[in-house]
Formats: structure tokens, C-alpha cells, sequence
């Protein structure tokens, strides 16, 4: 019995599977540089995995740190030392999915320019979904709320300049 939210899962593949993947693995070798350089401490490793489907990306916790709900029980504990807060927090590996489509798409942007901001943002963004889908708590809720609305302005192609303007009045 494995839990499937720690690293190490193996999924049984084929022949052909192996192939696409490590082919997959190989072209997104520098973005998962790029997201480990971006996140830095946050996460432990960025890794490729094979085993999502539709997501873009997961966190997992290592084979015997804590789970997200045993974390989230033990920040909750009234009695806690503050002092075991960074023994308490596991060790986050970030999977990431070669063959999801934001994937690729990032992958594509960061190789034009790995300084672009909107590169950086979209990573966080990821890291932060992707803390929210695999059970752990934001840390900066108001930071996330700011990096949606920037980018929802951004798909809405409003400039920061204008926002400004309906503020002073």
C-alpha cells in the first residue's frame, strides 16, 4: 500500500510510454531549473513525473515527511512550539506534467526570455495552485490574491497605468 501523495510512486508504462516521456523529459529539463531557481526554498526539487493525467503540476511530500493533513493538524495545535515550525513543514517536491498543455506553453515562454516577469508569476501561480489541489495552506493569501488579479488584468489586457487613474479620483 502506497500513499499516493508521497515521492517515489511508480506507474507501470510500455515501451512507446518510456519513450514519449523521456523525450517529454528532455525538453523540459531547463524549465524545471528555471521553477527550482524561482521557488528556491520552497520546494526541494522540481521533478518530472508520469504520474498526472490532466494537472499541470503537484506537490508531494517526501516518503516520510509529514502528509498535508498532518501538517495542517499540527499548525492547528494551540500548545505547539514555534520553534519545530521549519522541522514541521516538509520537504515539497513540485512534479510536473511534460505533456500538459500550460506546461508546454510555459516551457516555450521561458525559453524566449527566462527573465520575464510574467514567466515568474505564472510560476508562483502554479506553485501556489498547486499547494491548494494537493491539501497544503497558502501561506501569503494576499500575495496569491494580487498575482490573480494581475494577470487577470493581463488577459483582460488592462494596463496598471488605468487602474491608477480610477484610483486618484
Amino acid at each position: 500500500l502506497l500513499s499516493a501523495t508521497k515521492e517515489g510512486l511508480q506507474i507501470e508504462e510500455d515501451e512507446d510510454e518510456k519513450k514519449a516521456f523521456e523525450e517529454a523529459k528532455a525538453k523540459t529539463e531547463g524549465l524545471c531549473k528555471l521553477m527550482k531557481e524561482v521557488l528556491d526554498e520552497k520546494v526541494e526539487k522540481v521533478v518530472i513525473s508520469n504520474r498526472l493525467a490532466d494537472s499541470p503540476c503537484c506537490l508531494v511530500t517526501g516518503e516520510y515527511g509529514w502528509s498535508a493533513n498532518m501538517e495542517r493538524i499540527m499548525k492547528a495545535q494551540a500548545l505547539r512550539d514555534s520553534s519545530q515550525s521549519g522541522y514541521m513543514s516538509s520537504k515539497k517536491t513540485m512534479e510536473i506534467n511534460p505533456t500538459n498543455t500550460i506546461i508546454n506553453a510555459l516551457r516555450e515562454k521561458a525559453d524566449a526570455d527566462q527573465s520575464d516577469k510574467t514567466v515568474r508569476d505564472l510560476i508562483w501561480l502554479l506553485y501556489d495552485t498547486s499547494l491548494l489541489t494537493s491539501g497544503f495552506s497558502l501561506d501569503e493569501p494576499a500575495t496569491f490574491s494580487a498575482r490573480i488579479h494581475r494577470l487577470v488584468k493581463l488577459g483582460l489586457s488592462i494596463d496598471d497605468d488605468d487602474d491608477a487613474d480610477e484610483n486618484d479620483d
